[in-house]
């Protein structure tokens, strides 16, 4: 395996990651250092893990061992509030389109004229100008999911984490959510994001973590992983073979 190390930007480091349960082990992950700049894609078979390690970086779950850190100071609930996370199926309240953006900027304190001007910048970055009103969860999959990454881009997190975010979207849709992901990682947030499209992680990734039975197979720059991968079920992998 080659860990791709880096010196700028937010740094998730986990050690000793492991999750039990019964006799089988769903997550052992000795070492896992993310940082520096561009998207990190998470890549692997069905069961490998990957939704597991996303939550266990989050805190959602918690491991039966190990540990993980944000630019060296353990996961606490401060450093979780740095973070943001986005399901394979978007979350959203019974609300407007507005409303929903509108929650998360009365948590931070903003004055109600702040808001709407950050609302109005927010649905035009995501390509939804003029759905203010709409009943939120009357949105097509793709508009949902946009909204859902918009919510969790107005916290202003260090750290988004996407998992699956395109699942089961047509190719206009992922088309738009893939853009809302490069935009926001041009602008300084850490894309951790799972997905099983490889081509996805092609057009998104700068480095790429491969799990296959619950470890990382491969961790490296996108380009050598896809392309000199040392692992033979991940050539097979990447390579679209479905026989593992």
């Amino acid at each position: 395996m080659r860990d791709l190390c880096n010196d700028t930007g937010v740094l998730i480091e986990a050690t000793g990651l492991r999750l039990v349960r019964g006799t089988k082990h769903l997550l052992d992950i000795p070492h896992l250092r993310l940082g520096g700049p561009g998207p990190t894609v998470i890549l692997g078979p069905n069961g490998a893990g990957k939704s597991l390690l996303l939550r266990c970086l989050h805190g959602l779950i918690r491991a039966d061992a190990g540990q993980v850190r944000q630019d060296g100071i353990p996961l606490d609930g401060r450093q979780r509030m740095r973070q943001a996370m986005v399901f394979q199926r978007p979350v959203l309240l019974r609300r407007s389109v507005a409303a929903n953006l509108d929650f998360v900027l009365r948590r931070q304190g903003l004055p109600r004229a702040v808001r709407r001007e950050r609302i109005a910048e927010l649905l035009e970055t995501g390509g939804l100008s003029g759905r203010e009103r709409q009943w939120a969860r009357s949105l097509s999959g793709g508009e949902a999911q946009r909204l859902a990454i918009l919510r969790a881009l107005a916290t202003e997190p260090d750290v988004l984490f996407l998992d699956e975010p395109t699942s089961a979207l047509d190719p206009g849709a992922t088309q738009a959510i893939e853009a809302l992901v490069k935009q926001a990682s041009a602008k300084g947030v850490r894309i951790v994001m799972v997905t099983h499209d490889i081509g996805q992680a092609r057009r998104l990734a700068r480095d790429v973590v491969v799990m296959i039975g619950g470890r990382i197979a491969e961790h490296g720059d996108a380009l050598h992983v896809f392309d000199n991968a040392t692992h033979g079920t991940v050539r097979r992998f990447l390579a679209g073979d479905l026989i593992f």
